[in-house]
């Protein structure tokens, strides 16, 4: 089953509120890059909180009946990029967020407002 990326985003952002993610951003790639649609940025305080946001992403999207394409990092829980298709989800543990500042690489891409 295929869910529009923008019912994915809101899944996403949702799960990560629940968990207490730390500076949820989201941004709209669809004029900057064909890579996704959307991008999730947030982050934890500590690897437990990572691993926990990440988790929850994944199973609230599961039992949307979206796929995960792809989940990397989740033993060092430093970042955690995941893959629904359509959206990206990063979920970094603060000190590597601070240092990779993605959200300034991808400065181009218009920050997604919550609904």
């Amino acid at each position: 089953m295929t869910i529009e990326s923008s019912k994915l985003l809101q899944l996403a952002l949702k799960a990560a509120e629940d968990k207490k993610a730390m500076n949820v951003v989201a941004l709209d790639l669809r004029s900057v890059s064909p890579i996704s649609d959307y991008f999730v940025i947030c982050h934890g305080n500590s690897d437990t909180q990572v691993q926990a946001i990440a988790t929850e992403v994944r199973k609230v999207v599961h039992e949307a009946g979206g796929v995960i394409r792809g989940i990397e990092g989740m033993d060092a829980a430093r970042w955690v990029l995941m893959d629904l298709g359509d959206v990206i989800v990063h979920v970094f543990h603060r000190d590597e967020r601070e240092y990779y500042n993605i959200e300034r690489l991808w400065s181009d891409a218009k920050v997604v407002e919550p609904v």
